[in-house]
């Protein structure tokens, strides 16, 4: 890491690119930052331009989050900061690691876009022992002070914040308005919803988060009266548990906890219907939604869909996919208390391919 030219008159300024790792730990690392007297920017939220941007600054065969990801730099840059936060994220917790793309973002970016300001590419692996989040915090923090007592109190403020972001979702809160939450937009109550269903959108925060690339899938959602719960809300002791199931866990975290919150909403039956939004070209997201499709076909009591996203998913065709699948599942609950029976031939079993399904309950009403 290097430092920055800075201007003299304005405070030091951080980037923080709007993909990734930032819809999980944005506010973690915005409180560390604002605790050293540095001023923290996000880049602009999702839009066409810097999808394309990034597009064009990618090889063809990247996954969408990856090309994202170059938008979002590039956005930064043009915002004159001073540096730019992307980590080395390897690993937060437990034995399994990100994906080989957060490791490789620094250099990526560095080798991919011209005139940048200089990159805070600490690596964080957190197996390395306790004390091993301070010493990363002291490496970041010794950038912009030589004060260990500011770093040390800048480290506990961040790990208060990070507690409290992650009560919110707990809570049932989703990680963006939980951050919104944490800046004084809006209260608990104001992000509460009470609809007639209730689905678990199931796949990496990053994608489903982005209001733009997931062609907001959860407002959508929310505006059709259903209740949204994804991974993040599940409780980790629910996710650690070790599964008779599980011969051995995924090899990435994300891919894992998604795998692991399926099986929990499978046997505990708590959601209406699980949805699996998934990226075009990623390679660990196609495994995980295989995996899930043929849990589901054994489970024929749980409505299943697989979305998948690329960027040019359009958003009238998500909206069409989304209403014949919340329809469905109406459907079918009015049947089970007109005491029809489901099972594996039923006419009305969902599962999968939502045109299917659609057909199906076509005939039903017909």
């Amino acid at each position: 890491m290097r430092r920055g030219k800075v201007t003299v008159g304005r405070p030091i300024t951080v980037g923080i690119p709007r993909a990734f790792g930032f819809y999980l730990y944005y506010p973690m690392w915005k409180e560390f930052f604002e605790a050293l007297g540095v001023r923290v920017v996000a880049s602009s939220p999702t839009t066409r331009e810097i999808l394309d941007n990034g597009v064009r600054e990618t090889v063809s065969d990247a996954c969408v989050p990856l090309k994202l990801f170059h938008g979002h730099v590039q956005d930064l840059a043009d915002k004159d900061v001073d540096y730019l936060f992307i980590p080395r994220l390897v690993n937060m917790a437990r034995d399994a690691v990100f994906c080989p793309k957060f490791l490789g973002l620094p250099d990526m970016i560095r080798y991919s876009l011209d005139d940048l300001p200089p990159i805070i590419d600490v690596r964080i692996d957190l197996r390395k022992g306790k004390l091993e989040a301070l010493k990363i915090c002291y490496r970041v923090g010794s950038l912009f002070t030589k004060n260990i007592f500011k770093i040390y109190d800048a480290y506990n403020k961040s790990i208060s914040k990070f507690g409290s972001f992650k009560d919110l979702v707990k809570k049932g809160i989703g990680l963006t308005d939980a951050m919104k939450i944490l800046h004084g937009k809006g209260s608990e109550t104001d992000f509460k919803h009470n609809g007639e269903l209730t689905f678990a959108v199931l796949g990496y925060p990053y994608n489903i988060y982005d209001p733009y690339v997931s062609a907001d899938v959860i407002g959508k959602l929310h505006n059709m009266g259903v209740n949204v719960i994804t991974t993040e809300m599940i409780p980790d002791e629910v996710l650690n548990i070790d599964s008779p199931e599980f011969r051995k866990e995924a090899f990435w975290i994300l891919s894992h906890r998604a795998l692991k919150a399926a099986h929990y909403l499978f046997d505990t039956k708590s959601v209406d219907g699980i949805i699996h939004l998934t990226a075009f070209g990623c390679g660990p997201d196609f495994m995980v939604n295989k995996l899930i499709e043929l849990e589901a076909k054994k489970r024929t009591h749980m409505p299943f869909m697989s979305l998948m996203i690329d960027e040019q998913t359009g958003d009238a065709g998500v909206l069409t996919r989304l209403q014949a699948f919340v329809d469905m599942v109406k459907l079918r609950k009015a049947g089970e208390k007109e005491g029809v029976a489901w099972n594996e031939s039923s006419d009305l079993s969902l599962y999968g391919d939502v045109s299917h399904g659609y057909k199906t309950a076509a005939r039903a009403d017909g």
